[in-house]
């Protein structure tokens, strides 16, 4: 599939108000492998959550997976029945995602396409309710991953090129969605395992997905939830154990990369220490140990241990304090104890120059 180049790109949070504001459009999201354009579906149904949701994961799909004909014998015809997962029988708006839709076969695409109309859009013969939204999702063509969409169908939909996220969008992402803070604390300390291939020409980037490179795993939004998920259970395996996984996972440069955060644990004070003797507790010597508590106090910090880590705190660099005091503010959980602390707010006046 061809693309159009509008010149420009837009992050997920953009693409999601575009949609959100114009739901009668079809927008087709497309984007690197694992930068996240699936997770816009909860995105758009915690703001309308009077709408159903419904996931559709096109490529996987039968035909007998969209609708069934069933024989009406007082008329003497046929009709189709939906499948319950479009949610269209449940007498309410619907969100749709047709998840890979670029790579679904030419008979599912087909009978899935009257969904792209903008008047009168419907499933077989049953027309969706008014301000039900539909998007469709796909790889960039340059991704060489067998997208495709006919020309027909390609006006019907607007394609909307989604960026993949930048370290500090992924990390506010990430703290709101309970990452484990080591994971948080490599990409902080090596942001260039976000990079987009395309502004890596050379291909010098051992970390991310290269079109160009036969490879088994890379780093993206999605694979790094899938490594703080096994870095989360560290105690519970061996070394030897952990790099497998985590190679599995991520690809062999990133996972020796991460393991070496894994044992700047054993430099770190525990929290008890901390939070106890916040002007004698041990201070970490190395900027990926300082990382890594960072961000795991971000994870930790509760109404009764925001004053004592902040004095703790006043005693790193500023980059590390003003790291800690602009992702807790954005955490949606963390940040009513920011806000509410006095030290927080003394820290705030003192390093207004910082933020």
């Amino acid at each position: 599939m061809s693309e159009i180049s509008f010149g420009t790109t837009v992050s997920l949070k953009q693409a999601a108000q575009i949609i959100l504001a114009t739901p009668m459009n079809r927008y087709l999201l497309q984007g690197e492998p694992g930068i996240g354009k699936s997770s816009l579906l909860k995105t758009l149904s915690q703001a309308l959550p009077d709408h159903e949701v419904a996931y559709i994961d096109v490529p996987n799909m039968d035909l007998g997976d969209i609708a069934m004909p069933v024989i009406d014998h007082e008329t003497k015809t046929t009709r189709y029945y939906p499948n319950s997962r479009f949610k269209i029988h449940l007498g309410k708006p619907v969100i749709t995602m047709l998840d890979e839709y670029t790579k679904g076969a030419e008979p599912i695409k087909n009978m899935l396409h009257p969904m792209l109309e903008v008047s009168n859009p419907r499933l077989g013969d049953i027309s969706l309710l008014e301000q039900s939204i539909t998007f469709l999702t796909g790889n960039l063509s340059s991704d060489a991953v067998g997208d495709n969409l006919k020309a027909h169908s390609r006006n019907r939909i607007i394609p909307l090129t989604v960026r993949k996220p930048d370290a500090d969008e992924w990390l506010e992402w990430a703290i709101n969605n309970n990452i484990e803070p080591l994971i948080m604390a490599w990409v902080r300390q090596f942001p260039q395992a976000l990079q987009s291939y395309m502004d890596d020409p050379s291909g010098a980037n051992e970390y991310i997905f290269n079109p160009k490179k036969v490879q088994t795993a890379f780093v993206s939004p999605r694979s790094l939830e899938r490594a703080s998920n096994i870095v989360r259970v560290r105690s519970q395996i061996d070394s030897d154990s952990l790099i497998a996984a985590m190679t599995g996972a991520v690809g062999e440069s990133a996972s020796r990369s991460i393991q070496s955060f894994v044992e700047y644990q054993d430099q770190l004070p525990t929290w008890e220490s901390i939070i106890k003797n916040p002007k004698s507790a041990m201070i970490p010597d190395s900027m990926g140990a300082c990382a890594v508590l960072v961000f795991g106090a971000i994870a930790k910090i509760s109404k009764d241990t925001i004053a004592p880590f902040m004095q703790y705190l006043e005693r790193f660099e500023p980059e590390w304090q003003a790291c800690f005091a602009i992702n807790v503010a954005k955490s949606p959980t963390k940040q009513s104890i920011a806000f509410s602390s006095t030290a927080f707010a003394d820290w705030v006046a003192k390093n207004e120059d910082l933020l």
